[in-house]
C-alpha cells in the first residue's frame, strides 16, 4: 500500500464532462458459480477486516465479464442513511496511478520526445544528481531520490497545498539516499519528477495529456483528479481507524500531494478497461510495453521485481504486472495476468489495511480456473467428505484407515464443518519421501489460513492426510 501527489490550475471543460457521474457499470457474463465464488471471496475479506466497501471488476479472456459492489460506500450517520456501494462509484486508486505517468512517458518516447534513458536534468534542472540520473531510474524507482511520503496516513504537514516543484526543491535537492541503480526504493518523488517531465515537453496539464491519449480512446468515462477536487457524494467515502476503534471520514489530503503519483480515482469498471488494454497491447507499440513489463535490474545484476510504474510478479508461473495503492481513505489493488487474459481490480475505502490485496490474491486463481491437479482433486474431495464426518477407506492404506477412528473422524467433522467451504484450496509442495510422495496443501479461509499435508504411495493410497492452523 502506497501514498502519493498533484496540482493544476483551472479545470478544463473535457475534464469537467469528465466529472459527471460514471454510467451505469454493472456486468456479469461469467459463469454464475465463479461469480458466487468471487462475491463469497469480496464478502468474507470484508467481513473479516471491517472494511466498509469494495468494488470490484474481473477480466477473463481479455474481456471484462464481471463488476461488482459490497458493503457501503457512505455508513450511517446520525443525520444520514447509509449508502450502498454500487459500481458505478468512483474510489482513488492511489499509486496504481503511476503505471498512467509511466505509459504518458513512454508515449512521448514513441513521438522521439524523449528517451528512457534521457538524463532527467535535461528537462527539470537543479535536481541532485540530474545529469546522470535517467527517467528508466526514476521510473523503476532506483534512482536513489528519497520518498516524500513513506507514512500510511496523512501528517498535519500535508494539509495545506502544495506545488510539485515544492516537492522536488525539498526532497529531490537533498543528498541521495543511494548510488543511482545500486538499489530499489520505493519513491513518490521520481513520479513527481515523470509528471513534471511530462507537462514540460507538452506544454499542458499531465491530467489532460492523459485524457486525452488514454481515458479518452480506451472509454474511461469515469476519470477523477481526486488531487484538484475531492469526490463526490455520489462516490465511496474515505474512511480510517485509529487503532482498533470507530470508522471515521478520513482527512483530504491538500491538493498538489498527489501529482502524478496518486492523483487519479475512478471505477473499478474503468481501471478494467486500462486493464484489457495492457492485456490486448492495445493503446501502446509492443516495444513499450516490453519495457514498461521488463523487471529493471540493479547495477549488479541484482532483481528489483519492478518494472516501469508496475510491479512484475510470477504468480505460481503465470507473469503478473499487477501494483497497490493507497491514500487517505482509500486502498486499492490491481493484478494483471497479462499471458492468461485475467485480470482483477479491487478497491476499497479504508486505509492501512489490505483487504484489497487479499481479494485480489484470492480471486485471480479463481478466474483462471486452471484445473485442480489429481492429487489436489483427491485432497479437496477427502476435505469435503472428512467436513460431513466421512471418508472412502478404499482411498487409504492401512496405517491411515487406523489413525482415522471414529473420534478422529468426529474432530475432523466438528472442527472443519463449521468453517464451509474454504476460499482457495491449492498444492505449494512436493517432494519424494520414504518412496512416497510428500504434498502440501493451503486451505485459505479469511480469517485462517490452515496446512494439509499428504504422503501418498505410488500406487495412489493414502499414508497421510494431516490438516494443522498454517505458521
Amino acid at each position: 500500500m502506497r501514498k502519493f501527489a498533484k496540482i493544476t490550475g483551472c479545470i478544463p471543460m473535457f475534464l469537467l464532462l469528465l466529472a459527471a457521474p460514471a454510467p451505469a457499470q454493472s456486468i456479469s457474463s461469467i459463469d454464475p458459480a465463479l461469480a458466487s465464488r468471487i462475491d463469497r471471496i469480496a464478502q468474507q475479506v470484508l467481513d473479516q477486516t471491517g472494511v466498509p466497501s469494495a468494488s470490484l471488476a474481473v477480466v477473463q479472456h481479455g474481456k471484462l465479464v464481471y463488476t461488482h459492489a459490497y458493503g457501503h460506500a457512505r455508513l450511517a450517520t446520525a443525520t444520514a442513511p447509509g449508502l450502498p456501494a454500487a459500481p458505478e462509484m468512483r474510489y482513488s486508486i492511489g499509486s496504481i496511478s503511476k503505471q498512467f505517468t509511466a505509459a504518458a512517458i513512454l508515449l512521448l518516447q514513441e513521438e522521439g520526445k524523449l528517451s528512457l534513458d534521457d538524463a532527467v536534468g535535461k528537462y527539470i534542472p537543479g535536481l541532485t544528481a540530474g545529469d546522470k540520473i535517467t527517467i528508466r531510474q526514476i521510473l523503476s524507482h532506483t534512482s536513489g531520490y528519497q520518498d516524500y511520503w513513506p507514512e500510511d496516513y496523512v501528517m498535519t504537514t500535508m494539509l495545506p497545498a502544495v506545488s510539485p516543484q515544492q516537492i522536488l526543491d525539498t526532497w529531490a535537492k537533498k543528498p541521495l539516499d543511494f548510488e543511482p541503480g545500486t538499489q530499489w526504493q520505493y519513491s513518490n518523488t521520481n513520479f513527481v519528477i515523470a509528471g513534471q517531465i511530462v507537462e514540460k515537453i507538452t506544454g499542458h496539464p499531465l491530467m489532460d495529456f492523459l485524457t486525452q491519449r488514454i481515458f479518452r480512446p480506451l472509454g474511461m468515462q469515469s476519470v477523477w483528479n481526486s488531487d484538484q477536487t475531492k469526490l463526490t457524494q455520489a462516490d465511496a467515502t474515505a474512511y480510517y481507524r485509529h487503532a482498533l476503534g470507530p470508522l471515521r471520514v478520513a482527512p483530504k489530503e491538500g491538493r498538489g500531494w498527489m501529482f502524478a503519483a496518486g492523483e487519479l480515482a475512478m471505477t473499478a469498471h474503468d481501471l478494467a478497461l486500462w486493464d484489457q488494454s495492457l492485456i490486448a497491447q492495445s493503446l501502446l507499440k509492443p516495444e513499450s510495453y516490453k519495457q514498461m513489463f521488463t523487471e529493471v535490474k540493479l547495477n549488479d545484476g541484482k532483481s528489483t521485481h519492478y518494472g516501469l510504474g508496475v510491479e512484475v510478479m510470477d504468480r505460481d508461473s503465470h507473469r503478473s504486472i499487477e501494483h497497490s495503492g493507497e491514500v487517505s481513505g482509500f486502498v486499492a489493488d490491481n493484478q494483471v495476468l497479462v499471458d492468461d487474459g485475467v485480470a482483477i481490480a479491487v478497491l476499497t475505502n479504508q486505509d492501512a489495511v489490505g483487504a484489497a490485496s487479499t481479494i485480489t490474491r484470492l480471486a485471480a486463481p479463481a478466474v483462471l480456473g486452471a484445473p485442480a491437479a489429481a492429487p489436489e482433486q483427491q485432497a479437496i474431495d477427502l476435505y469435503h467428505s472428512l467436513q460431513k464426518g466421512r471418508i472412502d477407506r478404499t482411498l487409504l492404506a492401512p496405517n491411515l484407515s487406523d489413525y482415522f477412528t471414529p473420534e478422529a473422524l468426529a474432530d475432523f467433522q466438528s472442527s472443519l464443518a463449521p468453517l464451509g467451504e474454504p476460499l482457495t484450496f491449492r498444492q505449494t509442495g512436493e517432494q519424494l519421501r520414504g518412496g512416497m510422495t510428500f504434498h502440501i496443501f493451503q486451505i485459505v479461509y479469511p480469517d485462517r489460513h490452515l496446512q494439509l499435508t499428504t504422503y501418498t504411495y505410488p500406487n495412489g493410497k493414502l499414508e497421510q492426510y494431516l490438516i494443522a492452523p498454517a505458521e
